[in-house]
């Protein structure tokens, strides 16, 4: 009984190992040179195909459509550390907003009251991709969020009756609309601070640094005594929760509600920005800075589309590429480090 209870204790010792090894190895991988230089690459090209890119005004446009991208991406980075994927993002943000401009329709005069609301069921919906994943054990979050994402849409038509809703209270536009000097969102203000505030959260608590642990490899980390099923149910729950505030920052972008929006790909511009910014498939990845980049140059991207007059069709076929190739290289530098990993294993 004793050799037994040691080999138990040996085998539980290495597992929590393996899974600070690869907690230490991959969450260095989110700030990358590369991306930088991409990005202020691909600023002098549109500055020189079309003069207007620097212009003032296409400046404050392109932190604007950042703010909402990188809402998303938030939620869908820590989704992604814990080898996850959140599919529902969009739809879960268009729905909050029609439950607003539901409320409004409904005679709701108090901004605050559709704010909490909003936030409330942003959140729930998140908790419960995350129940779906913990209680039922679906075997991917793949299919349980993609299954929410649709039922989102349909009930965002649902509740505004398929209308387009404004005139929603200034309090409720505010997040999404108010500018300082020169025009600066204060929409990206605003992210800028959630961003450190998360940084902060992944690179230095311990249910941060758990996330990671649960990506490099959940096994291990369920042997060294953290309970996995709550740190998954926090990811999803934070998904959801970012992307409420996304749903209420819309709403002062535009200055509507529409339920239709539900199905635009913009969970797939946060995935794009996450793995742009070095997060991986593979899980146990990414950093706040790297998706912050990512963000940037989805919307540099969207916003350099618009001015040379690029048909959406092709700019989605650009996008999907850009993943494709982000993807690839991600696997290729995995096997790199495995490789390595074995070369050194070797050697001993």
């Amino acid at each position: 009984m004793s050799d037994k209870k040691n080999l138990n204790e040996e085998v539980k010792n290495a597992a929590i190992e393996e899974a600070e090894e690869k907690t230490l190895k991959k969450s260095k991988g989110g700030f990358q040179m590369g991306t930088v230089l991409a990005l202020v690459l691909m600023c002098v090209i549109l500055s020189v195909l079309n003069h207007n890119f620097y212009n003032v005004t296409n400046i404050m446009s392109v932190l604007k459509q950042t703010a909402f991208n990188a809402f998303l991406a938030t939620g869908m980075l820590l989704c992604l550390i814990t080898a996850g994927i959140d599919l529902s993002v969009g739809a879960n943000a268009i729905f909050c907003a029609c439950i607003m401009g539901a409320m409004k329709q409904a005679g709701m005069s108090s901004g605050l009251v559709m704010l909490v609301v909003a936030v409330l069921l942003g959140t729930a919906v998140g908790c419960t991709n995350g129940l779906l994943l913990t209680k039922l054990h679906l075997p991917h979050p793949f299919v349980s969020t993609l299954g929410m994402k649709n039922v989102l849409w349909g009930l965002a038509l649902v509740v505004t009756n398929s209308q387009m809703v404004s005139a929603f209270p200034e309090s409720v536009q505010w997040l999404g609309k108010k500018t300082i000097v020169a025009g600066f969102p204060i929409s990206f203000l605003v992210i800028i601070v959630v961003y450190v505030i998360m940084h902060i959260f992944l690179s230095r608590t311990a249910l941060g640094r758990s996330i990671y642990c649960v990506g490099g490899n959940k096994e291990a980390t369920r042997l060294s005594g953290i309970n996995t099923d709550r740190v998954l149910l926090f990811c999803y729950s934070l998904s959801g929760f970012m992307a409420a505030l996304a749903g209420i920052l819309s709403v002062g972008r535009s200055g509507i509600c529409n339920g239709a929006n539900a199905v635009q790909p913009y969970d797939t511009d946060a995935i794009a920005a996450c793995i742009i910014g070095g997060a991986s498939f593979m899980g146990g990845k990414g950093t706040m800075i790297g998706t912050m980049l990512g963000c940037l140059i989805i919307a540099v991207l969207r916003n350099g589309f618009t001015l040379l007059s690029v048909d959406s069709a092709v700019q989605n076929v650009v996008l999907g590429l850009v993943i494709i190739l982000s993807v690839f290289m991600d696997v290729v530098r995995e096997e790199r480090e495995a490789k390595r990993r074995r070369l050194a294993a070797a050697k001993k």
